[in-house]
């Protein structure tokens, strides 16, 4: 069975109706204003439109704060939220009372250590997704959407108390190896399906979603 895919970073029609015409299960819209993919809750829920009751809305912020939190409800009426940053578990379980909606929470891994990084968030959060960790060398690093992997071997076993999905340096030509070494329940690609940062291109994220696709058949 193919894994669910979330396409990250739309901020465009082509983007949006590409996300759409593949049926991704997921879109993402970022909120955090150094991000070269970043938008305004009004700029998403225009977008959003389209794909309302066809696949689900994520709103992914970094710390976001009360107010932010609140214009992206009233502009975009996400269905998840994905926290990206340092968020705490109290913080994560605080808005997902509030808002009524399940929360992602981001893990960010450079090594086997940064697994433990995620229990806290196992009765706090729905989903964990395992992002890399960008080394301190890498300039301009984002806090996701730097097209780096991690090692994927880091996820294979153990026990896993909430859904993963995978994300981390994705593109449709190593998708498949990826899906097979972790067996992610979701895969998420940003920069890997762009031809400049911040700029998706809809034949890149065709190709990703047949490749995701077609390695859940194998």
């Amino acid at each position: 069975m193919s894994p669910k895919i979330k396409i990250c970073g739309l901020n465009s029609e082509e983007a949006v109706a590409a996300a759409r015409a593949g049926g991704a299960e997921f879109v993402g819209f970022v909120f955090y204003a150094p991000s070269p993919r970043n938008v305004t809750p009004e700029r998403a829920g225009e977008l959003a439109a389209p794909l309302r009751g066809r696949t689900q809305i994520v709103a992914l912020t970094v710390d976001g704060d009360d107010d932010l939190l609140a214009r992206i409800e009233a502009g975009l009426r996400p269905d998840w939220y994905q926290f990206h940053g340092k968020e705490s578990a109290a913080r994560v379980r605080e808005i997902r009372a509030r808002f009524g909606k399940p929360v992602a929470k981001a893990v960010h891994i450079a090594n086997a250590q940064d697994i433990a990084a995620g229990a806290p968030y196992i009765d706090a959060a729905d989903m964990l997704l395992y992002d890399a960790k960008a080394p301190d060398t890498l300039a301009g690093a984002l806090p996701g959407g730097n097209g780096i992997c991690f090692d994927w071997d880091l996820l294979r076993g153990g026990n896993r108390a909430l859904p993963v999905m995978l994300s981390g340096g994705l593109d449709a030509d190593n998708v498949a190896a990826a899906i097979k070494a972790v067996r992610p329940d979701a895969v998420d690609v940003s920069s890997g399906v762009e031809k400049a940062p911040g700029v998706k291109d809809p034949e890149r994220i065709a190709r990703f979603i047949e490749r995701v696709r077609a390695a859940g058949e194998m």
